[in-house]
């Protein structure tokens, strides 16, 4: 398998647009109801999956009808979803998200069985035999935080294997959980937040120094509609975001991870595969779900710069 990814899986349920709750008993009519496959890992493998790179999920989710749902979405857009268990007497995780005509994302969200995940549940030859592996949400599957766990990530990255990391929150208490990761990442994909958070770090440049001092190949901090900024051996660059005209931002950090991954797989260098995030990102932000707008591409629908 070309790319695994690891982590959280969670069901979206969203809406567009919402203005307010409605009072009492009211309705709103809407133009558009989605469920999506989202989560740190499952989205980035449906994106993955959509742009034409094999992949496979590995993950938890409950013995419940949103299991059977989301295991059914991955499958339909080409996952492999062999690796995502099922935790008896677990609910799946799962989101509402009401979403503003300005596409900002709010959400209720229930962790589920996110929190079971766990290295019992990881086949260690599955890790070892990527391309790539990508840690999606390592702050919240806390099972994984685990001697065993990170000796297999060591094994894989010994063997070829690139590792890539995001994070799923931006709690602090998380985050010294999620930095024991760090020595087993070859590249590091937080947001402007985890990143500051990780850090203590006054501006997202210095953090992203601080963070590649710890060993890691790139750190790449994504920053909103403000692009992204790249820190390598070679120093930091920034990277624009594109202009377009955003629906919903939910997924876009997953949909960059796609695009970086695919791109790193497609033999471009950290830079350039940072660019493909960016427009892979703004493709999902045009449209409702962590996976719009990218039926029908693969990563030649993309320019190479």
């Amino acid at each position: 398998m070309s790319v695994v990814t690891v982590g959280a899986h969670i069901v979206d349920v969203l809406a567009r647009p919402v203005e307010s709750i409605p009072a009492g008993q009211d309705t709103h009519l809407l133009e558009q109801i989605r469920v999506t496959a989202a989560g740190a890992a499952a989205a980035t493998a449906v994106d993955l999956a959509k742009l034409g790179v094999p992949v496979a999920s590995v993950g938890a989710v409950g013995d419940d009808e949103l299991g059977d749902l989301l295991v059914m979405v991955m499958g339909r857009h080409g996952v492999d979803a062999g690796g995502v268990v099922r935790k008896a007497g677990e609910q799946t995780a799962a989101s509402i998200l009401p979403i503003r005509p300005d596409g900002g994302r709010p959400s209720f969200h229930v962790p589920g069985a996110n929190l079971g995940l766990s290295t019992a549940d990881v086949d260690p030859a599955v890790i070892i035999g990527a391309r790539v592996v990508h840690l999606g949400g390592m702050d919240v599957t806390w099972g994984l935080h685990d001697p065993v766990f990170h000796e297999t990530l060591r094994a894989a990255r010994a063997g070829g294997t690139v590792v890539t990391l995001d994070l799923l929150s931006n709690m602090p208490e998380l985050m010294p959980g999620a930095r024991a990761f760090l020595p087993y990442a070859d590249h590091f994909l937080p947001n402007e937040e985890q990143a500051l958070l990780m850090t203590g770090a006054a501006d997202p440049e210095a953090a992203a120094v601080a963070l590649l001092a710890e060993g890691l190949t790139s750190v790449v901090v994504t920053l909103g509609g403000d692009g992204s900024l790249v820190a390598t051996a070679d120093g930091v660059t920034r990277v624009p975001a594109l202009d377009v005209p955003v629906v919903d931002t939910t997924g876009c950090g997953d949909a960059y991870c796609a695009g970086f991954i695919a791109g790193l797989l497609d033999g471009r260098d950290v830079l350039a595969a940072a660019r493909l995030g960016t427009a892979v990102a703004a493709r999902v932000a045009g449209g409702l779900g962590s996976d719009a707008g990218l039926d029908g591409l693969t990563i030649g629908s993309f320019e190479r710069i």
